[in-house]
């Protein structure tokens, strides 16, 4: 076995990963067919079947799944060694790869992310957006970011993006005319309301605050989606209430697409973390990245 190719290794990682020929070959730049003659050498040279293929699906056998789970690691450490000797260039490259949900693709990522990529235009920066929990350097991210500070162990944070967001709640002049006008939010209870759901399945209540006064309702209403846009277009249609981040409604609430109701009834809450494995020697890309963000922080401080 010592002489087993560091490519194929690579190569079976990366297929087992992502359960896809063509979408391993994607994020590698090379041919799903040139991934598939390094899987065929691996599993030729070791004995043992170690994915199992189907036209469509790519799943890993038990074999497969134990040579992952101590590949990874070591395929991690081999990768970091080598962008260690970016500190002999005069700036930081290769790839970082972040997990961000996808409020703050809309929100503020984009704006931080190009300011970024000017000042480092030899780091590439991989944004996958997805509003579920994932584990980041399990999944081969380099970092993410969550809207709170509860973060599995040895994993660190730090602010990015606005450090107060509110929630508000509006609905389109048109609805409020055929409904009425909610005086409390318990009175949402009897009207349309527009809801987020994650790709989780998870459809969280609605959080209303006044002063020390806390509560939480489980509307009901016509739409339930994923994707802010389609549930803003919904509420500017005249088909329910919505209840969501201010900046993505203050669009429509400029143009009275939108009116603001329960005013005194906002839910206020902190506002997003970068958040990376602890560890002592960070790659470049994302000490470069993390540096950045600080200094934005302490900017906008």
């Amino acid at each position: 076995m010592d002489d087993l190719p560091l490519n194929d290794l690579d190569a079976f990682a990366a297929i087992a990963r992502e359960r896809s020929f063509r979408a391993a070959a994607r994020k590698r730049a090379v041919s799903a067919s040139s991934l598939s003659d390094s899987l065929r050498r691996l599993e030729e040279r070791v004995g043992v079947r170690l994915l199992n293929r189907t036209t469509r699906s790519v799943t890993p056998t038990e074999a497969g799944e134990r040579l992952l789970d101590r590949l990874a690691p070591a395929l991690g450490e081999i990768s970091l060694a080598l962008q260690q000797l970016d500190s002999f260039r005069d700036s930081p490259s290769g790839t970082l790869r972040l997990n961000v949900p996808t409020i703050a693709v809309r929100l503020f990522l984009p704006d931080l992310a190009n300011r970024f990529l000017k000042r480092y235009p030899q780091i590439a920066l991989e944004i996958v957006g997805e509003d579920t929990f994932v584990n980041v350097v399990a999944e081969g991210y380099d970092a993410g970011i969550r809207y709170d500070e509860r973060l599995e162990r040895d994993m660190i944070a730090i602010p990015i993006g606005p450090r107060r967001q509110r929630y508000v709640t509006a609905a389109a002049p048109s609805y409020l005319e055929r409904r009425g006008v909610p005086g409390h939010p318990r009175d949402l209870l009897e009207h349309d309301c527009i809801r987020h759901r994650f790709l989780s399945g998870a459809a969280l209540p609605w959080e209303f605050e006044r002063g020390e006064e806390m509560l939480m309702i489980a509307p009901k209403g016509p739409i339930i989606a994923n994707a802010i846009d389609m549930q803003v277009s919904a509420a500017v249609a005249g088909l329910g209430v919505i209840h969501t981040f201010e900046e993505v409604l203050l669009p429509a609430l400029t143009t009275g697409a939108l009116v603001p109701i329960l005013e005194t009834w906002v839910a206020e809450f902190s506002g997003p973390f970068l958040y990376y494995a602890s560890r002592k020697h960070m790659p470049p890309a994302l000490r470069a990245f993390v540096d950045f963000v600080k200094g934005e922080q302490r900017k906008s401080g």
